[in-house]
């Protein structure tokens, strides 16, 4: 009588395997312990065997095979053709008679399939050694696209999609022909087809009626169809609609690890501005703090006491340094109450060169339209370029009036050179010979006015999340955002924008804020044109703040280069 060893079926090939199970005497042995019980890993049914394999229909195999085996480690004495652990004649045996399996004892396996579940065969009590390549394998590697599934965030109800598609759209408002995957992870639907109306009536009939369908469960985007080969017929790009869930979609709440950071870093801030006014009075520091200042390889900062004194005429340009940095964030506080979107708290960075790199504050609700983005992104730089540009503008009237000779700190004319536009407004102010000199005597307004607008400046780059990055997405889209941040990141590579500050600029950016802000509710419609207009202009003063002079055209203007001719 047969026993059946092994079965494999693929698409390709089938292969049976059987054993005929030889009569071998046996001397007489004591009685064995009862086994203990054993189930099936994968279907759990109990088995008395020390291994059995669990029996599906023939039709079943390619998606199923179960193993199971006891806790005791002895066997039976027989060996499938696949056990590693077998030996001597019997593993010999087991090979030969997979290599000489015939039609006739197929057939005659074929007739005993159904005895399989009742009498299940005896093998080896070791688990069988199973190809990498094989088809067992392919049946027990973990799926990582179904773990990321079960992992990743809460997908869209089938059954509400149909409800959804039931009631939103139709013939006269949007023609649905295709779906597909929405989101950072698939986690959404969107609904591809023709749009039937003017897209901003269809977009708030969507919304009204979804919130009647569903309540507060879903957030519809409106967005650019992906891959679209032609334009609407009505105008403008073809637009499609996304779903989401609000848990998915909306951001998390600022946590109270958040609210730590944030106030470590404040306190760092007024730390760096601080610095940035002690070192403001240079020519007053004695020589260990100046080589402190000065000289790149200095490690060891100088001993406090030495600083102590310098402190209270430090104050008033790190209290200008902090008030830039307060008027900016609640720019974008008093921009985005009217519109209904709540901001997070602002993350402060500080810099000793320029007393702070800015704040890195998060939008923590979805923005309604691109217009409410480009408001909202340029609030802040303007209001802390407002107050900027004031302070520079009083520090360089005071440094040119005689009687406040007391209050002047003496800086290197190189200074000025570190940028265009801000080096042209001084020479224009100061004159020329105060300018073509090794040092300038300036107010300490001046400093602070001048690290405000660089700071500003910065932040408006347009390349990723930075407010300028979030303006140029608002104002022309995406795409434009790309070959915008493309264009900075090549220019802060070369050094041709902000000098010695674009590499730990940019470095800054690449860690922080590379990752373009998320589509608005509505992130179709198109703004006006004067918001373009402000954004373009905006966009070119930056580029002449960040500008420096080399030397020749800083030679030719006058503006800080003393000639050696």
């Amino acid at each position: 009588m047969g026993t059946l060893t092994g079965c494999t079926f693929s698409t390709l090939d089938f292969n049976l395997t059987l054993k005929t199970r030889r009569q071998i005497p046996r001397l007489p042995s004591p009685k064995k312990p009862r086994r203990k019980n054993s189930s099936c890993f994968l279907c759990g049914r109990a088995s008395v065997n020390t291994q059995r394999i669990c029996w599906v229909p023939r039709r079943n195999f390619d998606r199923l095979r179960c193993y199971s085996s006891s806790d005791s480690g002895d066997g039976d004495g027989e060996s499938s053709s696949s056990s590693s652990g077998s030996s001597g004649n019997k593993s010999t045996d087991s090979t030969t008679a997979t290599k000489a399996v015939t039609t006739t004892e197929v057939d005659e396996d074929k007739t005993r399939a159904n005895d399989y579940d009742s009498e299940p065969p005896s093998v080896s009590s070791r688990p069988p050694t199973i190809s990498p390549l094989g088809p067992a394998y392919n049946n027990f590697q973990v799926d990582s696209f179904k773990l990321m599934e079960l992992l990743g965030p809460e997908k869209v109800d089938p059954a509400d999609v149909k409800l959804i598609k039931k009631a939103l759209f139709g013939y006269s408002t949007f023609w649905v022909t295709k779906e597909e995957p929405f989101g950072d992870l698939g986690e959404g639907i969107l609904f591809l087809g023709n749009l039937r109306g003017k897209r901003e009536e269809v977009f708030a009939k969507f919304q009204r009626l979804l919130a009647e369908v569903t309540g507060n469960k879903y957030n519809l985007f409106m967005v650019e169809e992906p891959n679209a080969e032609d334009l609407d017929p009505r105008g403008g790009p073809r637009v499609s609609f996304g779903l989401l869930r609000k848990e998915v979609s909306e951001p998390g709440p600022t946590t109270l690890w958040q609210y730590v950071i944030a106030f470590l870093l404040f306190l760092l801030t007024i730390g760096s501005s601080v610095e940035l006014g002690i070192a403001s009075q240079i020519n007053k520091l004695p020589p260990e703090v100046v080589k402190y200042f000065t000289d790149p390889n200095a490690v060891d900062p100088p001993d406090m006491e030495l600083l102590s004194p310098y402190v209270d005429s430090a104050l008033p340009l790190a209290y200008g340094v902090l008030g830039v940095l307060l008027f900016h964030e609640v720019g974008h506080f008093l921009a985005a109450f009217p519109n209904k979107v709540k901001l997070s708290i602002p993350f402060f960075i500080p810099n000793i060169t320029l007393g702070s790199f800015g704040a890195i504050t998060q939008f923590k609700s979805i923005l309604p339209d691109r217009s409410t983005k480009v408001d909202i992104s340029l609030a802040g730089p303007f209001a802390g370029a407002a107050l900027s540009l004031s302070m520079f503008a009083v520090g360089l009237l005071l440094s040119s009036n005689p009687n406040a000779t007391g209050e002047l700190v003496q800086v290197p004319s190189t200074l000025f050179q570190g940028s265009l536009l801000l080096g042209l407004i001084s020479r224009a102010t100061l004159g020329y010979a105060s300018m073509h000199a090794a040092t300038v005597p300036i107010h300490p307004l001046v400093i602070a006015g001048w690290c405000g607008l660089t700071t500003t400046a910065f932040n408006m780059l347009p390349v990723g999340c930075l407010d300028g990055g979030r303006a140029v997405q608002g104002a022309f889209g995406k795409n434009a955002l790309v070959a915008f941040g493309l264009t900075t990141y090549t220019m802060l590579g070369l050094g041709v924008l902000g000098g010695p500050l674009s590499l730990p600029w940019g470095l800054y950016v690449l860690i922080c804020q590379r990752t373009p802000e998320k589509p608005c509710l509505n992130d179709v419609t198109e703004v006006g044109t004067w918001r373009k207009t402000i954004v373009t202009a905006a966009v070119f003063l930056v580029v002449l703040t960040l500008l420096p002079v080399w030397d020749e055209l800083a030679e030719e203007l006058g503006i800080g280069l003393v000639s050696t001719f």
